[in-house]
Formats: C-alpha cells, sequence, structure tokens
C-alpha cells in the first residue's frame, strides 16, 4: 500500500476482523488482567486454598503491601477472588478464588505447564535464530 493510500477497504462478508470476529468477546479485558505478572502469581497461590491478606503477601515474593491490595482489589471487582472481612481486632480479611477465578487459574496452570513442557523447544529455536541473523542470544 503506498503512502498516499487512504482509501477504507471495505471488509468482506464472513471475513473475521480479529479473535472474536465483530464482537468484543472480552479477550482484550482478560489479557489486560493476566498480563500482569502480580495477578497471576496471586491467582496460582489463591488456586492453592483460601489465604488471609498476610499469607497472601508472604507467598507471593517481591509483591509490596500496597500492589498486593490493588492487585487482590482488581481480581475482586472482576469477580474472579471474594473478600471476607472479619469483624476483630485487627480486622482478618480472607480472600478465596470464586467459581470463575478457578476456571481461570486452571487456565493459567495450564499455560505454564505448556511453557514448562516447551521451555527448551523454544530457548532452541531462539538460538537458531539468533544465529541465523548475526543476534547474540541474549538479545
Amino acid at each position: 500500500m503506498s503512502v498516499a493510500h487512504t482509501e477504507v477497504t471495505p471488509q468482506v462478508e464472513g471475513q473475521v476482523t480479529g479473535p472474536c470476529g465483530d464482537d468484543d468477546c472480552g479477550i482484550r479485558d482478560v489479557l489486560d488482567r493476566i498480563g500482569d505478572k502480580w495477578t497471576v502469581l496471586v491467582l496460582v497461590e489463591l488456586s492453592k486454598g483460601v489465604r488471609r491478606f498476610r499469607e497472601l503477601h508472604r507467598a507471593v515474593p517481591g509483591i509490596s503491601q500496597r500492589m498486593l491490595t490493588l492487585t487482590t482489589r482488581r481480581l475482586c471487582r472482576d469477580g474472579l477472588v471474594e473478600r471476607t472481612a472479619y469483624p476483630t481486632i485487627p480486622p482478618q480479611v480472607e480472600y478465596r478464588l470464586t467459581p470463575m477465578g478457578r476456571s481461570l487459574a486452571e487456565a493459567v496452570r495450564r499455560l505454564a505447564d505448556w511453557s514448562r513442557e516447551h521451555k527448551d523447544a523454544m530457548d532452541d529455536a531462539r538460538a537458531r535464530w539468533d544465529a541465523g541473523h548475526g543476534l547474540d542470544s541474549d538479545d
């Protein structure tokens, strides 16, 4: 296509325009949510069972208290995690996956399994690509 080409090309009937066709299947929302490493780590930890805030904080290496708060809030808002606060002093809060959250955690676990299974093959493919394109394997 030339730089001067500005005509809008009409969509061919029956042609799919994206992963969901013309409708919004929500894949962008899901990818936005699981695309951040904290969400995935929190989901994996909660897939092991109910966790109190401090337990969750200790179980997710490197996450700050503020980031854990923001992450669990987003997961609750999306309906993936349920938060239960008990009126004790100090307040105790527990988090658990909802049924929808458990199904997403299972999909994430399958992705992690796939990653482990194919890691060596991907490393080999990258090394071959880099060697063939004059790149260092660390690029």
